[in-house]
Formats: structure tokens, sequence, C-alpha cells
């Protein structure tokens, strides 16, 4: 999630290209990614190849990326069954890694008729909580829960997959443990610890999140790591999970802890709305919404959290349905229970120097209501201390 690197690096191998782009080149704009501190790489067949940098995407080479390129890239990266499934569907996620470059998830598919790549570069090394400037003592309390479920949310490339594998790594460094995780494909790989560890990726080690669902309470874990929750069946199987004493840890693409009740809620029919309510009010431990803001220092970012843990209120307004209050039941929860809003999220990492006075406003969800909380004025006209 943070980001940075050696400005310019690996900018005269780039140059040495000239204005053609050689198939014998196949790792350059992977390498040259890397050491601008990229997030993301996009190669669109036809199309000069771009990256993600501080979150903006930016072009890497003047000259456009030719099929001939594509093809090679394409069957170098997937196995012949991969290719198969990227002819019947259309699009595929996987995973490629390059000696002395790194590891990507890759996402390919076809937009209008022409072959596109995406890839996300994951890093060597899984950062620490402190690394990703995460709040500790939040995230310490939650990689300390013996049972339950705690979402990950956000928009793609918020942070989700990195803040897990920071929290599930500590898991590992500290505890004794079982986990297995369930992902589509591999992104951080673990190495066993105190903790054994049993990575599963999807297609190849297990068929689907379902069936390595249905058997992995089997497996005998503590904690379960489950990628994405996709659709009703893994949603429901994480919830049980989690009801039957496991730790379960997985992600949401959705923008903050109202929208991912209500998200939860929607895989099923109505008529159940009132038993999953009452599932989550005994089993949700926690949800963090993600965002990353531009550092001060104009290189990289950090992530401002928005942070639900299930106090007595929030617990009450599950079992009531009352989602809308859910928002100020996390504002008024900071002091004595560690939950924050966005805006006190982002509050805090104004006045620790990390972000501008200008992204912090741009990026609150009241910005006239963080205006007055930066000046001293609390909402409902009362101050509070710092959970931190």
């Amino acid at each position: 999630m943070a980001e940075g690197a050696a400005e310019g690096a690996g900018l005269g191998n780039l140059e040495a290209l000239g204005t053609t782009i050689s198939e014998d080149d196949l790792d350059i704009y992977f390498k040259f990614c890397v050491e601008r501190g990229g997030s993301d790489l996009f190669l669109q067949t036809g199309h000069q190849p771009m990256a993600r940098i501080n979150g903006a995407v930016q072009g890497l080479h003047e000259s456009a990326m030719p099929a001939s390129y594509s093809k090679k890239l394409f069957e170098k990266i997937l196995s012949k069954r991969q290719q198969e499934v990227f002819y019947r569907d259309g699009e595929i996620d996987t995973s490629y890694e390059i000696d002395g470059v790194g590891r990507f998830r890759a996402n390919i598919f076809q937009a209008r008729g022409r072959m596109s790549f995406v890839f996300r570069h994951v890093k060597g090394e899984i950062p620490s909580m402190e690394d990703l400037k995460l709040p500790l003592q939040q995230t310490e309390r939650i990689a300390g829960l013996k049972r339950g479920i705690v979402f990950a949310t956000g928009i793609t490339g918020s942070g989700k997959t990195t803040t897990l594998a920071s929290i599930v790594n500590h898991i590992n460094k500290n505890m004794q443990k079982h986990i297995v995780t369930l992902e589509d494909p591999i992104e951080f790989v673990y190495r066993n610890e105190k903790s054994l560890i049993n990575q599963r990726n999807i297609g190849a080690d297990t068929m689907d999140f379902k069936l390595g669902l249905r058997n992995v309470v089997r497996q005998n874990p503590d904690v379960i790591l489950i990628g994405e929750c996709r659709d009703t069946e893994t949603m429901e199987a994480a919830l049980a999970a989690a009801e039957t004493g496991h730790l379960v840890f997985t992600t949401l693409h959705t923008v903050n802890a109202i929208q991912t009740v209500e998200r939860i809620l929607s895989f099923f029919p109505p008529h159940q709305h009132s038993l999953i309510r009452q599932q989550m009010s005994l089993t949700l431990k926690a949800i963090m919404s993600m965002r990353l803001i531009p550092r001060m220092e104009g290189f990289g970012r950090v992530p401002a959290i928005e942070i639900l843990f299930d106090t007595p209120r929030i617990k009450e307004l599950l079992l009531e349905g009352n989602t809308k209050a859910i928002g100020q039941a996390v504002y008024e929860g900071r002091e004595h229970y560690g939950t924050q809003t966005f805006n006190q999220a982002l509050h805090i990492l104004y006045k620790g120097g990390l972000i501008s006075y200008e992204d912090a406003i741009a990026n609150a969800d009241n910005p006239d209501e963080l205006k007055l909380e930066i000046r001293g004025i609390s909402k409902g006209g009362k101050g509070g201390k710092s959970f931190t």
C-alpha cells in the first residue's frame, strides 16, 4: 500500500528500447514499473504500455504494444488449461513471477476483441503493520481475535489484500495457529514461523471457493483467509465457519461499514435477512474500510481506515436492522472501543503530518465536519480523547 522507489531508476534501460518493442524484451515493462514504484502495469494490444505510479496512470513507452508481443506474453503466463479457460470465458485471473523482479497478480481479458493485461505488483516481503502505517492498537486487537469474521473492504487497489496479509503474517510470527488460505490467485507467499500455513490456489489446489470452503473445516484450521466473498455460497460458508469457532478474514468491494452490512444482506433473499442479521450480530467482529491517500512528501500513499468493532451498540443495530445508524455508532465508539470513521482517520493522519490538509478535506465523507474537527470543534459539541 505505501509505495516508494528510487526516482528515475531503470529509465536508461527503457530509453534504450528506442521506439520499437521487441518480443525479447518481454519483462522490461515489469522491471521498469517496479523500479518506479508502480502498483499496477497495464498492457493493451495496440496501445502504449502504462503503469499506475502514486495513484496516477502514466505512459511507460511511446510505442504501441504489437499483437505478437501480446501473444507471446499470453503463452508464457498461462498453461494450456488456463488458455482454454480464457478462450471459453474471455478472461482469467492468475499470477506471474519474474526472478529478481517480483510476483504479480494478473487479470487477462478481451476488450473490443483485443487482448489486455492488468498486473498488480505484489511485494516480495509481506509488509508489517508498522510499515503500512496501520492503526496498531486496532489491528493488533483484530489479529488477536479467537473467532468470528473480519472484512477488509474498499475499491480495487485500496490495500485490502496487503492489509490482511500483514495481519495474517503478524499471527504467523507471534501465535501458534493453523492457517488455511483460499486465494484466486495466491498473491503473498507466507513462510511458516510460529504458525503452520497452508495456501490453496483456486483452480489448482481446489476447484473453486465453494468446494474449498466445504472441506476447510475438516482441515482443523484456527484461521481461514478467503481471498474474496464473490457469491452467496462463499458468504454463507464464511459466516458458518465463523459461527463454528474459526477466525475468518475476507474482502468485499464496498466503500464503508454501512455498505458492507447491506452488501452481506444482499447475498441472501429477503426472507432470510432476519436470520443473517442475527448471525452477523454474533459473528461479525470487525470491518476495515480502506482508502489510500497521497503522502505529504509527494511519493507513495498511506491508508485512511474506517474501523467498525462489534460494540454492544453495533450488535443492537445489526439485530434491529438499523444500518443507517451504524455511522454514528462508529463515531461515538472511538474513545471506549477504538472504532473510527473516515473523517476521524483522516484527522489523525493530518495531525501526524502524513497527509496534507487539502487531501484530508478532498477525501472526507463530510468535508465541512472535518474542517470543524481540525479546528477542535467535534460533532455533537463534545470532545473525546483519542483511542490511540
